[in-house]
């Protein structure tokens, strides 16, 4: 078995080599004529004025922020700051945000996901995991702004998403690593004994914009990679994917690939839900916690081709499609087949006191795309059509999961990993759009040295054939995304007045500075073109401390008026903050520099901006 495992992973570099060394001449600009460039030119076109009629959300991987793209132009409109602070937004630094990192400074973001409404994206909210720090955030989207982080216990790495529960009543985060439960020490010898992969069950509190996680299962300690979550007929019931299943310590490219398959993990959460309202769990470490093999019910397994990606539930809710990355085949799994099975307890086994369910007893149908090589991830169009990237031969394959046949393939550059359709996700997905999201991208843009950006390609797939029709660069390279009708989000231009607010101020009259012992609270406005920290001093634009003092500025930008973003930042004492039309954020510091340090506004907000300027004075000890 270890011979064929070896040669099935030197065939996988051969193919990875063949595939960029073929498709790396496939559409050069000299193959393609004027006319259907200047074709693909309009449809990506937007003009002055106009605006794109989606958001493409697309993770930001190692960089731990969330890059927002305009489809179809593929500009990229914004990038917002998640788990990493951001020096051009002070995102880290006020008060706010950074109690939010907790003292991490950098994120690895991977997998978006949309707060969803009877299975459609209802604009709202955002989610995502971290896999460096075990974290998962949620955006408000009326501001496209971080509202709460919590770090997840007992779990190392939450690779594989945040997806949603059909009206968000949870996210699901299980585990990419596996480690002992509060990640106590435990020898390696003692893995599959003391060591767990757990999956956690987060829900969202709206009114509070607070993450909150309701119980934990200590699943065997496997690696998860991708989940979904159930539609329609299946919406009770959720899938994710498996691998390291022979529970390999070390050398994972070959260990872990000893059996011929994994497992995708299929739980039904309304059932796991009342076994918790049951009592049906432990305590660890203040957490409830169900143990599967003491806990029974709501927990199957069904064999898969090894090394499995993405698992993804078609829009109608009736399958659920896994591939393995070795294997040149799709499986599209039947949930009504999966139901008959568990009544019928057509079980092959179990492990760790989890039943598996039969393969040929769940599966409907393998497809066989035809030199197609490494199936990752799929999505979906608006006649239930099927779009599955193919890693090794770098392109999309268009198929029906009905009958499995193919209809289509297109090259992309190069080796994509998952793809975004528009609205792929939901009950409804609206059949124009495909984004690839491309691991490499070589000789396709110009040379910035040996570091060469990402690819994300633009694909119309509204028609009978799929055609790439723009390509655009982005680094780092995006772990997933999920893309939007724009008209779904309605976001606000300026903060509204809050009189409740307790650190607001709304007047400049009212703009004061109040000592209380050590601590210096300033009370201050910004607007263009000053700020005026205290209206009665003789500088109102002047902070005066001692050495040593605590200070907490809270700032309130009084020009409520579109697109007039302040800032504030101290010369020298590594500060900034961004405050935006009518908000009021506030940063923290202690003055352990005496001296003079000038001050200044950082987001340029008038003619006078420049003058937008005042002290520190930081009086030194006697």
């Amino acid at each position: 078995m270890k011979k064929k495992v070896i040669s099935a992973l030197s065939g996988l570099a051969v193919g990875v080599l063949a595939s960029t060394v073929f498709f790396g001449n496939f559409s050069t600009p000299d193959t393609v004529s004027n006319a259907s460039a200047k074709t693909d030119a309009e449809k990506v076109y937007v003009p002055f004025g106009e605006k794109d009629e989606y958001y493409l959300f697309a993770s930001g991987g190692h960089s731990g922020q969330m890059f927002i793209y305009g489809v179809p132009s593929m500009r990229r409109i914004r990038t917002v700051p998640v788990f990493s602070p951001d020096s051009a937004t002070g995102y880290g630094w006020d008060a706010h945000s950074k109690k939010m990192l907790g003292g991490y400074t950098w994120g690895d973001l991977h997998h978006p996901a949309f707060s969803e409404t009877n299975g459609e994206y209802d604009g709202k909210y955002m989610f995502a995991t971290d896999v460096a720090n075990s974290r998962a955030a949620v955006m408000d989207l009326k501001t496209f702004t971080v509202k709460d982080i919590i770090e997840v216990p007992n779990t190392s790495g939450p690779h594989c998403a945040a997806f949603v529960t059909e009206n968000t009543e949870y996210l699901f985060l299980p585990t990419r690593f596996s480690v002992p439960l509060g990640h106590q020490y435990a020898s390696l010898d003692e893995y599959s004994e003391k060591y767990r992969g757990v999956m956690s069950a987060v829900t969202f509190n709206e009114k509070a914009q607070k993450l909150h996680i309701a119980y934990q299962v200590a699943l065997p300690p496997w690696s998860y990679d991708l989940s979904d979550a159930g539609k329609k007929i299946s919406k009770d019931w959720a899938v994710l994917t498996t691998y390291n299943t022979e529970e390999a310590t070390t050398n994972l490219e070959i260990n872990a690939s000893q059996e011929d398959r994994d497992f995708i993990v299929l739980f039904n959460w309304k059932e796991l839900e009342n076994m918790v309202k049951e009592g049906k769990y432990d305590n660890v470490g203040g957490q409830k916690m169900i143990f599967p093999e003491k806990h029974k019910g709501g927990i199957y397994l069904v064999p898969v081709a090894k090394s499995p990606h993405g698992v993804d539930v078609t829009p109608d809710g009736k399958y659920f499609i896994a591939s393995g990355k070795l294997a040149p085949l799709l499986t599209v799994f039947s949930f009504e087949k999966a139901f008959q099975a568990i009544e019928k307890k057509e079980f092959a086994g179990e492990r760790n006191g989890i039943p598996i369910l039969k393969y040929e007893s769940v599966m409907e149908r393998e497809v066989n795309p035809e030199n197609a090589l490494g199936p990752l991830h799929t999505q979906f169009d608006d006649k239930g059509m099927a779009y599955t990237t193919m890693f090794i031969s770098s392109e999309v394959v268009k198929w029906n999961p009905e009958t499995g046949e193919v209809l289509d393939r297109v090259p992309v550059q190069y080796s994509p990993g998952h793809a975004v359709a528009a609205e792929g996700d939901t009950v409804s997905p609206d059949g124009k759009y495909l984004v690839s999201l491309n691991k490499l991208a070589k000789d396709s843009y110009l040379s910035v040295g040996p570091s060469h950006p990402e690819s994300m390609q633009l694909i119309d797939i509204s028609g009978e054939k799929m055609k790439v029709i723009q390509s655009s660069p982005v680094d780092p390279e995006p772990h997933y995304g999920q893309m939007i009708k724009a008209d779904k989000i309605k976001t606000v231009e300026v903060y509204p007045k809050d009189e409740n607010h307790p650190n607001a101020v709304y007047n400049q009259k009212d703009a004061r500075i109040v000592r209380k012992g050590n601590e210096v609270h300033v009370y201050g406005i910004a607007m263009r073109s000053k700020f005026i920290f205290d209206a009665n001093a003789k500088r109102p634009d002047v902070i005066e401390v001692n050495e040593g003092d605590k200070v907490v500025v809270h700032l309130t930008n009084l020009d409520f008026d579109e697109d007039i973003t302040h800032g504030f930042a101290i010369n020298q004492y590594n500060l900034n903050m961004e405050i935006q039309p009518g908000q009021t954020n506030t940063i923290e510091f202690t003055a352990d520099k005496p001296g003079t340090y000038p001050l200044y506004c950082t987001n340029f907000c008038s003619a006078l901006h420049q003058e937008m300027t005042g002290y520190l004075l930081v009086k030194p000890k006697q």
